[in-house]
């Protein structure tokens, strides 16, 4: 089995920095492509920003110029850099990650339990 484990949420005040991290263990052979996703209470879950095994991004534009995503496939960790909160930040951030299995070697789609950030104006 994966798993993908969160971390680095909290209360941040409008204009702080946060980073998060996404650390995967379990049966991995390898990590396709990573996302970070956040959901806020009451709204749909949306994409912040992608990331693939070379490290091409993308971002959301809410999130451009504010974000980056990054990480390190020696460690199968990957992280969300966040400058200049703002209080429409705030939402519970998840992880996913496209995994290939050792077990099969096919690839499935893992996600974390999530971690709360909230920005205080």
């Amino acid at each position: 089995q994966v798993q993908l484990v969160e971390s680095g949420g909290g209360l941040v005040q409008a204009g702080g920095s946060l980073r998060l991290s996404c650390a995967a263990s379990g049966s991995i052979f390898s990590i396709n492509a990573m996302a970070w996703y956040r959901q806020a209470p009451g709204k749909q879950r949306e994409l912040v920003a992608t990331i693939t095994s070379g490290g091409s991004t993308n971002y959301a534009d809410s999130v451009k110029g504010r974000c980056t995503i990054s990480r390190d496939n020696a460690k199968n960790t990957m992280y969300l850099q966040m400058n200049s909160l703002k209080p429409e930040d705030t939402a519970v951030y998840y992880c996913n990650g496209r995994v290939v299995v050792t077990t099969t070697l096919r690839a499935y789609d893992f996600w974390g339990q999530g971690t709360q950030v909230t920005v205080s104006s």
